[in-house]
């Protein structure tokens, strides 16, 4: 992830100015947005994914006719937009898309949006500051959000039961995963420093490595062949509407040993002839929920001894910030895989690493140092240490005769 400044206006208060790109959907703003731009948008309660794709981007403002936090809950996308340095304008109004060119160079200063000397939308500035309060205010609402949910999940319960009660729907994997550890990457949350922190469990145990969606290719960035892909719709379609960054990549298809496709429960899946395409041959799985929430329930299925996960959602702050899709599933599925379950964070405290040969001979050679000090300083071995000295001054001088 990119951090990236931004200027200063003429009156010294915060600004910016680019070439603005801008849809009222975001997922056409994230393909066409590059280093330097201003994204344009209309997309309320920005979550984190959608906003370390503009991070990754490069983009040095964002400008949202919709506001940034609604209020309904705690999302996460703006503090770490504003964090990184990028000016955020938002509740500037759908005007914007009519008044406003997309390709024009934009100007920002004092929450006014400048299209050459015309003005073309104005809003509300929203600092590091203005972003927490307005996070500390949203916490507030979360016994409404909390009581949607439990409706949700009892619904997603009744429809879904047979998978997470029972594991029926799984098929039959080549992967060999009963008995074994099981790391599941997902393109999310910290997965780097997740994957940063496993090097050594990784190394040591051999587990299978599931990558779901994109998290298939921070596998293959960090020199890991996934056994394993589970891609859904969002992986499979790099084009459409949704967050680039999870799009997996030809290369982490081809290379995988499995494909396990995850349709939803009318079995249907847009982008299914990617695959055709590349002739990969995959598994297929139809059920509601993310890909993710799968994942873990195939390795729960199929006998995970383990189960940990890089780059998912760790916190209730996290856990909400995906109020766009996918709660109840993911409340359900982490109740269902919970005594295997463990966040790549708590690895490194609970496992210390495996034995190694030269462990026990570096613990060996101290403990024989240790008792030979110890005889040293007996009257006895005073006695062996002279002798030995005696001894060693006896086969050098034989050596020194030989030579001469």
């Amino acid at each position: 992830m990119k951090l990236h400044s931004r200027q200063s206006s003429v009156s010294g208060r915060p600004g910016a100015s680019g070439t603005a790109r801008m849809d009222r959907r975001l997922g056409v703003v994230l393909r066409k947005v590059k280093h330097g731009d201003v994204a344009v948008i209309d997309h309320l309660d920005l979550d984190r994914s959608n906003a370390e794709a503009l991070l990754d981007h490069g983009v040095i403002a964002v400008v949202n006719a919709a506001p940034f936090i609604s209020g309904r809950y705690p999302n996460l996308g703006p503090e770490l937009l504003a964090r990184a340095g990028v000016l955020l304008v938002d509740d500037v109004g759908a005007d914007v898309f009519t008044k406003l060119r997309d390709g024009a160079t934009v100007s920002i200063a004092d929450g006014v949006v400048f299209s050459g000397d015309q003005e073309v939308a104005r809003g509300r500035v929203l600092g590091v500051d203005d972003v927490v309060e307005l996070m500390d205010q949203a916490r507030g609402g979360l016994a409404t959000q909390l009581q949607s949910f439990t409706h949700n999940t009892t619904e997603f319960l009744r429809r879904e039961q047979d998978l997470l009660l029972h594991g029926q729907g799984v098929p039959s994997l080549k992967t060999k995963i009963n008995g074994r550890p099981v790391v599941v990457v997902v393109r999310d949350f910290d997965h780097e420093a997740d994957l940063h922190r496993l090097r050594r469990f990784i190394a040591d145990q051999g587990p299978v490595l599931i990558g779901v969606d994109a998290g298939a290719d921070a596998l293959l960035a960090r020199r890991l062949t996934p056994d394993l892909v589970v891609i859904g719709e969002e992986g499979l379609q790099r084009g459409s509407a949704g967050v680039q960054s999870r799009a997996v990549s030809d290369r982490a298809l081809t290379k995988a040993r499995e494909v396990l496709v995850h349709a939803d429960a009318s079995d249907r899946l847009i982008g299914a002839d990617r695959l055709e395409r590349l002739g990969v041959r995959a598994q297929r799985i139809a059920a509601s929920g993310t890909s993710e929430d799968i994942a873990l329930l195939v390795a729960d299925a199929k006998g995970a001894s383990l189960i940990v996960t890089v780059g998912t959602h760790a916190t209730l702050d996290e856990f909400l910030d995906r109020q766009r899709s996918g709660l109840a599933s993911t409340f359900l599925t982490r109740l269902r895989v919970g005594p295997r379950l463990v966040e790549a964070k708590a690895v490194p405290v609970l496992y210390a690493g495996r034995l190694r040969p030269w462990h026990l001979a570096m613990l060996l050679l101290a403990a024989v140092l240790v008792l030979v000090a110890a005889v040293a300083s007996t009257p006895v071995g005073a006695d062996w240490w002279d002798s030995a000295m005696d001894l060693l001054v006896d086969v050098r001088d034989w050596l020194t005769g030989l030579v001469t």
